[in-house]
């Protein structure tokens, strides 16, 4: 009995020294002129010299770039699972993922849309190319990943949203959303410009793998299910999804699987050449 126990232990440490493992790297921004923290984390086998697909995920208001980790620990076995990178950037606590019209040191579109990328693509074995990359976030950073996924369809090949804030014109007056855009009745400025579910009408012509969900307690479930009727109608292909629950963790913990396995599957069935 005893020989066995010591066996299995064994082979669980083995197995531990060829799980995913977790970077912290500090991301310097030109746009913004400072650095910021991003959790990357890396599947088992990544030292083989295979170069792999990303996702990005995004964190919600209020939020940070370790929240994903810390909240959602399996996330290291999901990127053992599919074989690809996660890399959690930091889009401050309440930057929607915007540039900013009322303050130029704010600039996490092209923070998290260009400079970031760059960075994971300079110093990890990527798939250097739209189609081994994919984004989407929760919340907040679900706007983040449509809204950025959709404007930057170059660099994204896929983009995805949980609990999203797709539609940020009812939300007005909350969540500081004015400190960085502006007031939505400005003269010359229109918030479709900028809410995903108006920005939907322009559906980039490099066709764009969307995927988006929400719990049917969510207070952005309403805008959710308008978002994926109107893209019904435009006949712009997509995955929608409801599952019981709310915006919180529970929710969380239980979508990014499906979000991952979409994702997974988009990156395996182009199978790039030369990757």
């Amino acid at each position: 009995m005893r020989k066995a126990i010591f066996l299995l232990l064994l082979l669980w440490s083995a197995g531990c020294l060829h799980a995913a493992t977790v970077d912290t790297v500090s991301i310097y921004s030109k746009a913004m002129k400072k650095s910021s923290n991003c959790v990357v984390i890396l599947p088992q086998h990544y030292q083989e010299g295979k170069q792999f697909p990303v996702v990005y995920l995004l964190h919600g208001y209020d939020g940070w770039y370790a929240n994903w980790i810390i909240r959602v620990p399996d996330l290291k076995a999901h990127a053992d699972r599919y074989q690809l990178l996660i890399v959690c950037p930091d889009g401050s606590k309440d930057s929607w993922y915007f540039n900013s019209r009322m303050n130029p040191a704010v600039q996490y579109e092209t923070y998290i849309g260009t400079e970031v990328p760059d960075y994971i693509d300079t110093h990890y074995k990527t798939q250097k190319s739209r189609f081994g990359r994919a984004i989407t976030g929760l919340s907040m950073g679900g706007h983040g990943g449509l809204f950025l996924g959709l404007r930057h369809a170059a660099t994204f090949g896929a983009c995805g949203s949980m609990s999203g804030g797709v539609d940020i014109k009812p939300f007005a007056e909350k969540w500081g959303i004015q400190t960085w855009i502006g007031d939505p009745g400005a003269a010359g400025f229109d918030w479709k410009e900028i809410t995903v579910a108006d920005a939907i009408e322009k559906y980039p012509r490099d066709s764009v793998a969307i995927i988006f969900d929400c719990g049917v307690d969510d207070f952005f479930y309403e805008t959710n299910n308008a978002l994926h009727e109107k893209m019904v109608r435009l006949k712009i292909p997509h995955s929608y999804s409801t599952y019981p629950g709310g915006h919180d963790w529970a929710y969380w913990r239980n979508a990014i699987q499906y979000q991952l396995l979409f994702f997974s599957n988009f990156f395996n069935k182009l199978n790039i050449p030369g990757n």
